[in-house]
């Protein structure tokens, strides 16, 4: 019998609910497509496998991960927070070894919002003299 545990990750505008499933083959899939194919980017993907990396649960567990909003870095960055909770809401002991790692901590850069009185977040409009 199989043990599923669930926890949400967030990263800029994206949020990801991770599915860890233990004991699993390794296969790693994001909305249903592999984990390849779905990110793209070399960096993206090793981004994601490091909480699994960090615990020596590569190949022993299962990642399932919905995740909607945001680009594909941001999405990469919620994905790897929503498995790192899931694996410590299945062993309280990882707790240092992610926090370590930096798997833990939420990233709170945003997108600036857009000022009145100006195009953008810190374009100005054009200032003439004469």
């Amino acid at each position: 019998m199989s043990e599923v545990y669930t926890a949400t990750g967030r990263r800029k505008e994206s949020v990801a609910r991770g599915r860890v499933v233990i004991p699993g083959t390794g296969k790693q899939t994001i909305n249903g497509r592999q984990l390849d194919s779905y990110l793209g980017r070399r960096n993206l993907i090793i981004q994601v496998r490091q909480p699994l990396e960090f615990v020596d649960l590569m190949d022993s567990v299962d990642i399932h991960a919905r995740v909607n909003g945001g680009g594909i870095t941001g999405q990469a960055g919620a994905v790897r927070l929503g498995i790192a909770r899931a694996l410590l809401v299945k062993d309280e002991e990882l707790k240092k070894t992610l926090r370590g790692s930096g798997c833990l901590t939420r990233d709170p850069r945003m997108k600036e919002r857009k000022k009145y009185g100006q195009p953008g977040a810190r374009k100005r409009f054009q200032f003439s003299k004469r």
